[in-house]
């Protein structure tokens, strides 16, 4: 869903979020919550429904429409970022059935609270004709109201009632389809004997069976072009001649074509056109053919047999190598955890580990769980979580992930989330939804695909009748071509080309520390034009420091950080305490302080061992009776320092009314002076500081290819011009409050979007996309109003992991080009493999007719051959990473 499709003005809820991005979650209740309204003129009752798939201004529209048809109705208010319906209605008159009704007339599904999703493991289930034969399966079944097959991760999230149908009735009708359950709890981890791994892929039963099929083929292709004196009939079979070749065709057939045969079984009795169904009948069609006409077929029959297993194996194989990049995340998180219980340790699995207990890691293991250090220090490697490439110091107090690795200390963690609750976990979840969360590609392919199919079976069907008198070639070689077709008419590597390399996209940026919440916001980010930058978090650090001393009269940076804080001590005040901090990291010793008051709207006074001072504004020093327009800057040694060298024209005397002040503000900084009644001591500088990576972050996105970058702030003017002066941005607005951000927003996506999405995908510019930058919740309306919301710093974060598109992990700029690369390549590769797959399929199957494509070439390269290479393609993806340096994206190869 783009900007365009959302909601400007966030929601009335606490959280203030904006909005709710994960549609694949469950949402609220649904029909059975009723509240009167007494606000309303006459006597109504207040529904609200859960409508997950309503997800457009369209959708919207049509159930608006479809549920105004009925009586009774009052207000009715879609919420489509949200996936609710909120109607108001005469309860004498109307019912919430009735509204229900209306809204699945309208084509949308009605989320009863009674429902539950569970999503189950089906490892064998690893093509698009695997995912329909399991969803023709579960479609049969009374209670089950949706499912999701996912081939790319293994597994098929199945919506259904409980009190209608049991987890064990699902987990019969999947087997039935002909895939086993390994695991129906939906939790994450290792599936153990879930997960086919590579080694067992060439030596399980099927590999077994197909290379004995291969060996069989094999020698009798020998008695057939070699030993052809040794060929001699063995048998016959209905009145045809079975040679010693034929025979062992047939042994080749029965030894490879066992699965094949079970498998269109399954597909046939889910009247699923699929691959298996239509391999099956090819088989079956060259076996049949050579009764019929007397010209043997067996060789046909068998080679279709070996080469097809042949490349039902290398599927699995490729699919294992996209599924593998998640399973390396779910990996991340150790079984086992060293918890402390009185005054002993014991080792326990993770899931016994509850909230509150401490345990214990040592130099070199896994923290276990999410939990805060309660003991010990150590440098933790966060690059799993965050992608940060340099441990992190820790300490007591501090927070630490699940997954992450101690590097060289000795910690004690109290662990703060149970298990399958931590954040790895939310990541892992949130990785793997993001697969039923389709592109725009992904649905024209899929729709495309549902024609193609009966499509090319239909052309193999006119071939075999018509080649014999068009073409002139005998029916045995109309058979075979009408066979070849049939090989060709299923787009197993067409469909799969886009969710594999959504999977390996996603997959990869997670473990960059780059949460992708679907591939749409893959797509979508890969698309934008114009990124828009928050300033304070984002662009700057959101904490004020000190970047200037300048000491006057004689005095030294030591003497005005002491003076300045034994001012500041008692102040409460974010100016106060950055200078305190400074002081303190600098080493600078206290003063007796006597006497503070806070002197309002101008700065602050006390008595510092007896005497008195003061620190605040300009004004403030004015009042006092200073000539700011002549004061004598510190030197060292004759020689002016560095700062005040940069600041005076006169060699050592500095005006700052005229030059200082005015140019350290027209830097974005704050200035605070400090001295006596009677002295000018020194000036101090505070501001927030930019983001060192900042600069080059943007510089790296403008070469990447974005247009134009834009920083929106609610900071004052001339702190706003500084900022993006020193960042590179093009421009920048200033003095902007929340609203008024997501106004800016709208004319960005208004300006760049047009009407680009009432276009077909293939035919749309690459101009389309704003994305919006900020560091979470407070961002939230703007983030929900652009194309694509990237959340910064979110590791921890539950609301801002919920509600960001994308979500940064690390609070690290430099991700943002990698995250941008990454999106752009992921739209190149999906490209490339849509257009090759289908350009292979067509340019294949137009010419079979004419006698170009023999048999094998169509099963290697039309089905194995474009599988792998789409796969392949796809991982290429992974090759891509952030720079070391976090100034830079390189990509690896």
């Amino acid at each position: 869903m783009t900007a365009s499709d959302r909601p400007t003005d966030p929601p009335d809820d606490d959280s203030g979020d904006g909005r709710d991005r994960d549609r694949g979650r469950e949402r609220d209740p649904g029909p059975d919550r009723e509240r009167s309204s007494g606000a309303l003129e006459r006597e109504e009752t207040v529904t609200r429904f859960s409508v997950p798939d309503m997800d457009c201004p369209s959708c919207e529209g049509k159930v608006e429409k479809g549920v105004r048809k009925l009586d009774g109705i009052g207000d009715i208010e879609p919420q489509a970022t949200t996936g609710t319906l909120t109607v108001s209605y005469d309860a004498g008159r109307t019912s919430p059935d009735a509204i229900a009704e209306r809204v699945e007339k309208a084509g949308y599904r009605v989320e009863r609270t009674d429902e539950r999703t569970t999503k189950f493991t089906v490892p064998e289930m690893d093509c698009p004709s695997c995912a329909g034969k399991v969803e023709s399966a579960l479609a049969g079944l009374d209670g089950v109201s949706a499912s999701d097959p996912q081939p790319a991760i293994g597994k098929v999230a199945v919506t259904y009632d409980p009190t209608v149908v049991s987890e064990g009735e699902i987990v019969a009708a999947i087997e039935r389809a002909g895939y086993e359950v390994t695991d129906s709890t939906g939790e994450h981890g290792d599936d153990g004997d879930a997960a086919d791994t590579r080694g067992s892929i060439w030596t399980g039963s099927r590999a077994v069976k197909t290379w004995i099929s291969g060996g069989v083929l094999a020698l009798g292709l020998l008695f057939e072009f070699g030993l052809t004196g040794q060929n001699v009939r063995v048998a016959s079979l209905v009145g045809s001649e079975l040679l010693v070749a034929d025979t062992l065709f047939l042994f080749a057939v029965a030894a490879g074509g066992q699965e094949i045969l079970r498998n269109g079984y399954y597909s046939a009795r889910n009247r699923n056109l699929d691959i298996d169904f239509l391999m099956s009948v090819a088989i079956l069609g060259a076996l049949v053919a050579s009764l019929a006409f007397g010209e043997a077929l067996y060789f046909e029959a068998a080679t279709l047999a070996f080469l097809f297993s042949v490349a039902e194996l290398l599927e699995r194989y490729s699919m294992d190598r996209a599924r593998n990049s998640l399973r390396e995340l779910m990996e991340l998180s150790p079984d086992e955890a060293t918890v402390r219980r009185n005054g002993t340790t014991e080792t326990v699995s993770v899931e016994e580990v509850a909230v509150g207990d401490v345990v214990v890691v040592k130099p070199g293991e896994k923290i276990p769980m999410d939990g805060e250090v309660v003991d010990g220090e150590s440098a933790v490697n966060q690059a799993p979580i965050t992608g940060e490439s340099v441990p992190v110091d820790k300490t007591v107090g501090d927070e630490v992930y699940a997954g992450t690795i101690n590097e060289e200390g000795y910690l004690e963690v109290e662990v703060t989330s149970d298990a399958g609750e931590d954040t790895l976990s939310r990541i892992v979840e949130m990785v793997e939804d993001a697969q039923s969360n389709r592109t725009e590609r992904e649905q024209f392919v899929e729709r495309f695909a549902s024609y193609y199919t009966p499509v090319v079976v239909a052309f193999a069907a006119l071939t075999t009748l018509a080649s014999p008198y068009a073409l002139g070639v005998t029916w045995s070689t109309a058979v075979v071509h009408g066979l070849t077709l049939l090989v060709l008419a299923c787009p197993c590597a067409f469909v799969i080309s886009t969710p594999v390399s959504v999977v390996s996209g996603i997959t990869s940026a997670a473990k960059n520390g780059v949460l992708i919440k679907g591939g749409n916001h893959l797509e979508a980010m890969g698309a934008v034009d114009v990124v828009a930058f928050d300033k304070t978090g984002t662009l700057t650090r959101g904490e004020l420091t000190v970047t200037d001393v300048i000491p006057l009269h004689g005095n030294t940076e030591e003497d005005v950080l002491r003076c300045a804080r034994g001012l500041e001590e008692r102040s409460e005040h974010p100016i106060g305490e950055a200078i305190v901090a400074e002081a303190g990291s600098a080493g600078v010793a206290t003063r007796e302080v006597d006497g503070f008051e806070s002197i309002t709207g101008k700065g602050v006074r006390a008595d510092l061992d007896g005497t008195p001072h003061f620190a605040g504004k300009p004004g403030l020093f004015e009042d006092l009776g200073f000539d700011l327009s002549h004061v004598h800057a510190t030197t060292d040694g004759g020689v002016v320092t560095r700062t005040a060298r940069q600041l005076c024209d006169r060699h050592g005397c500095l005006d700052l009314l005229e030059d200082t002040v005015p140019e350290l503000q027209a830097e974005g900084k704050t200035v605070v002076l400090v001295g006596t009644d009677e002295e000018l001591e020194g000036v101090i500088a505070v501001a927030d500081e930019v983001r060192p990576e900042a600069e080059r972050a943007i510089a790296r996105l403008r070469e990447l290819g974005v247009e134009r970058t834009v920083m929106l702030t609610g900071d004052n003017e001339r702190t706003a011009r500084a900022i993006a002066e020193q960042v590179g941005v093009d421009e920048y607005r200033a003095e902007l409050l929340p609203e008024e951000k997501v106004r800016a927003i709208e004319q960005l996506v208004e300006e760049y979007e047009g009407d680009t999405e009432r276009r077909p995908w293939w035919r749309r510019t690459r101009s389309g996309g704003v994305a919006m930058v900020g560091d979470g919740i407070n961002d939230a309306p703007a983030l929900a109003t652009a194309t694509v919301g990237v959340a910064m710093g979110t590791a921890g974060t539950d609301t801002a992991l919920e509600t960001a598109d994308i979500a940064l992990m690390g609070d690290d700029l430099a991700k943002l080009p990698y995250l941008y690369e990454l999106a752009a390549d992921a739209n190149g590769v999906i490209r490339q493999n849509v257009w090759a797959s289908l350009g292979v399929k067509a340019g294949l199957a137009l010419a079979v007719p004419f006698g170009y494509v023999p048999i094998w070439l169509a099963v290697l390269a039309g089905d194995a051959g474009m599988t792998t290479a789409v796969t392949g393609n796809a991982m290429r993806l992974s090759r891509i990473v952030p720079n070391t340096d976090a100034t830079n994206t390189s990509t690896d190869g």
